[in-house]
């Protein structure tokens, strides 16, 4: 039988972070939904706490652990592959594991994958009738690097690094197909690859950048700050790579 979503999570060392009672009050009230949590080689106890959840949720909780911390490009590759390979879903999104964007928020994201529409992902930008906790230099540091996202790819996308994106299973299928260049901005990648298969002219009827209702920045972010130097030249290395 096939479900409806799947919620990839990658995980490293999550064990005194992990939302579980939000896990599991979500899972309790949607079975259509799974969740497939990948353990990227975490070092604290975080197997145990995801082997809990899962024994209590045996039928909508898959569990990846993978030997060595490869980064969340890597994991996220990992945990769709896997979500694609083992059941049929409809849809496969992945979020972070913080929950910034909650679970529910990506279920109604969820909803807008239909007709022409394959990609669907969150934007935070504030609203008056919204709660976008945000600190003022990340907000910042955003804004220049989604500006400087949006020229290289070509496409008006406001928040392209938000961590919540639902894909069309068919097309997850094409997208997650084969490794990505940078741990972190693999986002870019997978809009790069998403023009690969449209084209250009048409990529625009295929997305929705939704705003989100509500989402908060988490104080212990796994993005080292160092990484604000690295990205451009993983921007750099992206660009050319797709763009040749």
């Amino acid at each position: 039988m096939q479900k409806d979503l799947a919620i990839v999570i990658p995980c490293y060392n999550e064990a005194d972070r992990l939302p579980v009672s939000q896990f599991k009050n979500f899972l309790s009230l949607q079975p259509s939904v799974s969740v497939y949590f990948v353990n990227d080689g975490s070092k604290d106890k975080t197997h145990i706490v995801l082997s809990d959840l899962k024994n209590q949720f045996p039928d909508q909780i898959k569990l990846l652990n993978l030997s060595q911390n490869k980064g969340k490009a890597h994991a996220v590759l990992e945990g769709v592959q896997s979500a694609l390979k083992k059941e049929r879903f409809k849809k496969i999104a992945y979020l972070d594991a913080d929950l910034a964007t909650s679970l529910e928020e990506c279920l109604r994201l969820s909803k807008y994958i239909k007709e022409k529409v394959v990609l669907a992902f969150g934007s935070r930008i504030l609203k008056l009738d919204n709660q976008i906790k945000r600190k003022w230099y990340r907000f910042i540091l955003g804004r220049l690097v989604a500006t400087a996202i949006s020229r290289a790819l070509g496409l008006s996308i406001y928040d392209s690094q938000c961590g919540c994106k639902i894909f069309e299973a068919q097309v997850a299928k094409k997208v997650f197909n084969n490794n990505f260049i940078s741990k972190w901005l693999f986002d870019v990648e997978i809009f790069f690859r998403m023009i690969g298969i449209y084209g250009r002219t048409e990529i625009q009827n295929h997305l929705r950048e939704i705003t989100l209702k509500a989402w908060v920045d988490t104080p212990d972010s796994r993005v080292s700050p160092l990484y604000f130097f690295k990205l451009w030249w993983d921007l750099y290395q992206i660009s050319k790579k797709y763009k040749s």
